[in-house]
């Protein structure tokens, strides 16, 4: 048995390596001292039975170390800052774009002006190298690479209007998987928070055995808005039309605000246009104005909040088959 290191060979006795060896369905460690020496003191039914080879094993081992080293388990972000740019017709931004924690910003502006281009600078942390000539700082600072073009480095989760799974899981077991790459001390509590806070969101129930692959969109948005939520460490998420989701879009912006993330989304609808801390107006693919909502549109918003409830729950009664043919008076209580 090998009993000293082999060059390249990841470090053995750092304690991550058994939540390496546990995500992928290896036997624990009995005290050997390299990756070498575990592997050889394997069966060999069980080295056939995990498709593995040693050298993928052991490189393997060093991509999972490796990222741990350079991932903090909570990324953290004072101030996410957008140095302006140019419209389409090379004419300068005149706006300086600054966003803390909990900040929830609507970006409002017709069909094609430029609202999905602005989320994608800041997907990518923008150095000047995009159309828009726009620059992103993190906390006063330029991103490192990681933040810019590694997955987990990036700073930033997106949920676009088009998401459907198609991996082979059921619902625990995909949470389950991400709960225990982020090493939670708790993942079955941090499982029952994201399953009541997705399916408090979704129009439809689901539950924890429901395979993925049979989520309806709304179900699936509201899941990986559960999940970015309660599981990813991104302080930054970025929403393209929620109001198309099939969710209850005002409950998913309160989760992000708890979590004190940064949300920017993209919308045409009234109700979540009132509820941001600012509103972005994009036009000809620039930044036009930045509105603060005043207290008579947070009067228009509370209005619109206990209409968008009534309309739910018609839509609910229209679901069981229920007629709507009472005074409107009636239905609007």
């Amino acid at each position: 048995m090998t009993s000293t290191p082999l060059a390249g060979e990841p470090a053995f006795g750092d304690p991550r390596c058994d939540d390496f060896l546990q995500l992928n369905h290896f036997p624990a460690r009995q005290a050997e001292p390299t990756v070498r020496a575990y592997w050889e003191a394997l069966p060999w039914e069980t080295r056939e039975q995990s498709g593995w080879s040693y050298e993928q094993l052991r490189d393997g081992l060093a991509a999972f170390l490796s990222s741990a080293d350079a991932t903090p388990r909570e990324q953290a972000l004072s101030e996410l800052k957008i140095l302006p740019g140019h419209d389409k017709s090379g004419h300068p931004e005149k706006h300086t774009l600054c966003f803390r924690a909990g900040d929830v910003i609507c970006i409002v502006g017709p069909t094609g002006s430029g609202k999905s281009r602005l989320l994608a600078d800041i997907e990518c942390m923008a150095q000047g190298d995009t159309p828009t000539g726009r620059t992103v700082l993190i906390d006063g600072c330029a991103p490192d690479p990681d933040a810019r073009f590694s997955g987990e480095g990036k700073i930033v989760a997106q949920i676009s209007q088009n998401m459907n799974f198609v991996m082979d899981l059921t619902v625990v077991d995909f949470l389950r998987m991400h709960a225990e790459s982020r090493a939670l001390e708790h993942p079955e509590e941090a499982i029952t928070r994201v399953l009541e806070a997705a399916v408090g969101m979704a129009g439809e129930p689901f539950g924890p055995e429901t395979p993925l692959t049979q989520l309806s969109g709304g179900q699936s948005r509201a899941l990986m808005i559960a999940d970015a939520a309660h599981l990813s460490p991104k302080p930054v998420v970025l929403i393209d039309e929620i109001e198309n989701a099939g969710v209850d879009r005002l409950r998913a912006l309160d989760l992000f605000v708890e979590k004190g993330k940064i949300v920017l989304l993209s919308t045409h609808d009234p109700l979540l246009a009132l509820s941001g801390t600012r509103r972005l107006v994009i036009g000809n693919g620039a930044v036009q104005n930045v509105i603060e909502p005043s207290r008579e549109e947070r009067d228009n918003c509370r209005r619109l909040v206990e209409l968008d409830r009534c309309l739910a729950r018609m839509r609910e009664r229209l679901r069981h088959g229920e007629r709507l043919d009472e005074p409107w008076e009636r239905m609007m209580c």
